[in-house]
C-alpha cells in the first residue's frame, strides 16, 4: 500500500475538523455549555479518541468553531445577494453557491414584497439554518462569548464586532430612508448607535430563530419571521 503524501495527510486533516466542528455546533445547539467531547464523537460518528485527538477540550473545540464560522460570517454582509427582484444587497464575493442555490429554491413571489433590510435578514436567517455554527456564533457574539475565558472572548468580541457587525449595520443603513442616509452617512459620531441598531436587530433574529431552528423548520419559516418583526 503506498504511504499517504503530506498533502492527502492534511487534507484529510481538514476534513476531520470539518466533520468534528460541524458536529459540536449540532450538539451545543441542544446542549449548550453542557457538550462534552464524548457528545461531539456519537454526533460526528466518530470514535472518541479520533475527537480527542484533534481536540482534548471543548473550550478548544469551541473556540477553534467560532473563529472558523467568523471568517465564513465576515463573507456574508459584503457578498452580492440577488433576491427575487434583483436587488442588489452590497459588493463583493459570496462563495458559499451551494446554500444560494438551496436558498433560490426557496424563493417565492411574497419575495417582491421585502425591502434591503428584510432580504439581507431572510439571507442571515436561511445561512443560519444551513450553518448552525454560524447561528452559534451570532447568539454567543450577543453574550460576549462568556463560554470562553476573558482573553479569548475578548479577541472574538473585537473581531465580531469588527468583520461581521460593522458590515452588517452599515447594510441595514442602506435600507433606511434617503434623508436619514444623508444626515448621518459622514457622521463619525453616529457609528455607535449603527451597531447599537444592528446589534439590536441581531438579537431579533436570533431569539425568533431558535425554535424553527429547533423544529428544522428555519429555512422555510426565515420570511414569516422578518415579516413577525416588521422589517
Amino acid at each position: 500500500m503506498t504511504p499517504r503524501t503530506k498533502e492527502q495527510n492534511e487534507e484529510i486533516r481538514l476534513r476531520r475538523l470539518a466533520q468534528i466542528r460541524k458536529a459540536a455546533a449540532d450538539v451545543f445547539l441542544n446542549k449548550g455549555p453542557l457538550l462534552e467531547i464524548r457528545d461531539v464523537a456519537v454526533q460526528a460518528g466518530l470514535g472518541y479518541g479520533t475527537v480527542y485527538h484533534y481536540y482534548s477540550n471543548k473550550g478548544d473545540l469551541l473556540h477553534d468553531l467560532l473563529w472558523d464560522a467568523l471568517e465564513r460570517a465576515g463573507e456574508w454582509p459584503e457578498a452580492p445577494r440577488t433576491s427575487a427582484l434583483g436587488e442588489e444587497l452590497a459588493g463583493g464575493h459570496f462563495d458559499l453557491a451551494a446554500v444560494d442555490s438551496r436558498s433560490r429554491s426557496h424563493e417565492t413571489p411574497a419575495s417582491a414584497e421585502l425591502g434591503t433590510v428584510a432580504a439581507a435578514s431572510v439571507r442571515l436567517l436561511q445561512l443560519w439554518a444551513e450553518d448552525h455554527a454560524l447561528y452559534l456564533l451570532y447568539k454567543l457574539a450577543l453574550e460576549g462569548f462568556a463560554s470562553l475565558p476573558e482573553a479569548r472572548s475578548t479577541k472574538l468580541t473585537a473581531a465580531f464586532q469588527d468583520e461581521v457587525l460593522a458590515p452588517f449595520a452599515a447594510l441595514v443603513d442602506t435600507g433606511r430612508a434617503a434623508d436619514e442616509d444623508a444626515a448621518f452617512g459622514g457622521n463619525a459620531a453616529e457609528q455607535p448607535y449603527r451597531l447599537q441598531r444592528a446589534e439590536m436587530l441581531v438579537a431579533a433574529l436570533v431569539g425568533c430563530a431558535s425554535l424553527s431552528l429547533r423544529r428544522k423548520k428555519l429555512h422555510e419559516e426565515a420570511r414569516d419571521i422578518v415579516r413577525f418583526l416588521k422589517l
